[in-house]
């Protein structure tokens, strides 16, 4: 039987010196932080002001979790998620998969945790608005609300908080959309988004890589659909406990650890 480890090898070799020739070989050192690139930077503030201009919108994704287990292997998980907004208060959001399966309410006044596979459920007041709602849950909870980095009013801010540098890579094709390919290099995590051509310039991908754990295990979004005009009303966000569901508490998030739900 051929060795499909030598022929991902040689295809993956093959692949480095192709894209090193297309970008020119302009990826910096380290050690030599630069700024964004103008049209890098450009594509990315006209996407985050794009989604900040939507008053309500719902998405579908398909993400994946890369684990690396202590002999270097890597495994993947998935996790669907869903999600409505509508602002300047209101989330739903629903996480689906091999590793969690959850449901996330936000109506504007208490943020509302359901685990669907143990039929129980965890409520708390909440701040007055989504941006703040979804750090609340995740300094004080422990609680990450799937895409959240997307779902923020300043998306723009938020993303580039911690960059040293970033460039345009080039045109690529997403579920069918041509799409603006962008990379960038941060402190902690490298990371790159797809936004759609045109004037919808919507995020199409969105991959994390944590490049200090060992295998530098990596997150990936992918949008299979944007509903920028979903019918919702105030029950879409109103959470209705299933029969015979656990009402329990959310234990707070320590320092320097999480918490336990």
């Amino acid at each position: 039987m051929r060795n499909p480890g030598r022929s991902w090898k040689l295809l993956l070799m093959t692949a480095v010196v192709t894209f090193a020739v297309m970008v020119g070989l302009t990826t910096h050192s380290e050690g030599q932080p630069t700024a964004i690139e103008p049209k890098a930077d450009q594509l990315l503030r006209k996407m985050s002001s794009y989604l900040a201009g939507l008053d309500q919108f719902s998405l579908q994704t398909e993400n994946t979790l890369e684990v690396v287990l202590r002999s270097g292997e890597k495994i993947q998980f998935g996790n669907p998620a869903d999600a409505l907004i509508q602002r300047p208060n209101k989330l739903r959001a629903e996480r689906k998969g091999d590793i969690v399966n959850q449901e996330f309410y936000y109506d504007g006044k208490t943020l509302t945790l359901y685990q669907k596979d143990r039929n129980c459920y965890a409520t708390v007041e909440a701040p007055s608005t989504i941006d703040e709602t979804i750090d609340f849950a995740r300094e004080s909870l422990d609680v990450h609300a799937p895409g959240g980095d997307l779902l923020y009013k300043n998306t723009y801010s938020l993303l580039t908080e911690d960059i040293i540098s970033g460039f345009y890579v080039g045109m690529s094709v997403v579920g069918g959309m041509k799409c603006h390919h962008l990379a960038f290099r941060g402190n902690e995590v490298d990371w790159q988004i797809w936004i759609q051509e045109g004037n919808k310039p919507l995020p199409k991908k969105f991959i994390i890589t944590s490049k200090w754990l060992t295998g530098a295990p990596q997150f990936t979004v992918v949008v299979k659909s944007w509903n920028l005009s979903p019918k919702l009303t105030d029950d879409s966000f109103t959470f209705v406990p299933p029969q015979d569901a656990q009402k329990i508490d959310f234990i707070p998030r320590t320092r320097g650890g999480s918490s336990q739900r």
